[in-house]
């Protein structure tokens, strides 16, 4: 059977992490996998059989991207790197892989370019099929010339084909990266990557259901203050259960805060992190939560009515382009940072409540197309050698 090595690296939020798995996962009846995480270790993720999923020494980012934070037992960023680069090129010598897929660079992650581009080289030296693995939109930098000139390059340089996870007649790729064309690899969309339901938990409950969160948990946390304080008001106006996650990356006294609350509300529940999200948006009334990738693709395939809040920090668009899309269609709401105080988000959810959210079919077949185009990469491949 021929060899995969995933190299997936999530600094901020699980979205990158969530969406590389759900691609492995349709992988795993053609290759043997071998997935590379770079970030921070998620407790209770679901990790499909049969994949060697090798930790390597967190590196992750604060809530505004000013500056990577290093694991324990390292001076800098700088050494850091250099011992992962050399954990990566001896994991690439012990599996031999016959493809390689790099999640997201070099339209992002170009800090990592220096354990990235040893192993690149090492993978084109052994006529290893290299594969760029992106989302529906690169986020652009205020010199934006300059950064599509290097993406160009590094691609042209390195890899051997581009899998965009969208869908081109709801966000094509032009919308954030103008030179697609000036790519010399074959270039596909696969549709967007959803996730699957695994074993799931009861949920029968008299009362209808609002899920809030806000996926990994380093940001987002004044939309979960907010949604907790508009529990009170909402309490008696309105038949409901509120659940919140906070994500597993959320700090503990954002957490303790939380719980107190609850504590005191008969219609709020709180937690940290459950691997049934999609199962819960699935039996929800509505939706609350950020806007990113994984969140959004729930939306869409349980059809629940949805209110986003797009992440902005880092002057990052991705989110807001996504969600202002979205809304046009009359898919979701988007919540605004003026709507974030209580008595006014209440009023905005006894609104949407009110709604019934538009539906549209996209292309949600991500994770069977990625496979076949990684199979026919790896035949041509093997017929080459």
């Amino acid at each position: 059977m021929p060899r995969l090595l995933f190299y997936c690296q999530h600094i901020l939020g699980i979205g990158h992490l969530v969406r590389s798995m759900e691609i492995v996962r349709g992988l795993i009846n053609d290759f043997e996998i071998f997935f590379i995480n770079g970030g921070e270790v998620v407790e209770e993720f679901d990790v499909p059989a049969g994949i060697h999923l090798i930790n390597i020494p967190p590196i992750k980012t604060d809530s505004e991207f000013r500056e990577l934070q290093i694991p324990t037992g390292f001076d800098s960023v700088e050494q850091v790197l250099e011992h992962r680069r050399d954990l990566l090129l001896h994991t690439f010598e012990q599996v031999q892989p016959t493809v390689l897929i790099v999640e997201l660079f070099p339209f992002g992650r170009r800090r990592f370019s220096a354990e990235l581009i040893p192993l690149l080289e090492r993978a084109k030296a052994a006529n290893t099929q290299v594969v760029c693995s992106l989302r529906d939109i690169v986020v652009t930098k205020q010199d934006r010339a300059r950064h599509e000139e290097k993406i160009c390059r590094l691609m042209n340089q390195y890899f051997d084909l581009l899998l965009i996870h969208g869908d081109p007649q709801f966000m094509p790729l032009e919308t954030s990266f103008s030179r697609v064309q000036d790519l010399n690899c074959p270039v596909h969309y696969t549709g967007y990557v959803v996730q699957t339901e695994s074993a799931v938990p009861n949920l029968a409950s008299p009362q209808p259901l609002i899920v809030t969160s806000v996926g990994g948990g380093r940001f987002g946390h004044e939309l979960l203050d907010c949604v907790a304080q508009a529990s009170v008001l909402l309490e008696d106006r309105i038949p409901h259960q509120i659940q919140i996650f906070t994500g597993p990356f959320a700090p503990e006294p954002v957490y303790q805060e939380l719980q107190a609350l609850a504590s005191e509300q008969r219609n709020l529940i709180v937690e940290r992190f459950t691997p049934h999200l999609l199962h819960y948006m699935r039996h929800a009334d509505l939706s609350i939560s950020m806007a990113g990738y994984n969140t959004t693709m729930n939306v869409l395939t349980t059809g629940v009515r949805a209110m986003l809040l797009p992440f902005t920090g880092n002057d990052d668009q991705e989110q807001r382009l996504r969600s202002e899309r979205l809304q046009e269609l009359g898919i979701v709401s988007v919540i605004q940072r003026e709507e974030l105080h209580p008595e006014r988000f209440a009023e905005k959810v006894i609104a949407c409540l009110q709604q019934q959210p538009v539906s549209m079919r996209f292309d949600m077949q991500g994770v069977e197309n990625t496979a076949r185009f990684v199979r026919q990469l790896a035949q041509c491949q093997s017929v080459a050698a």
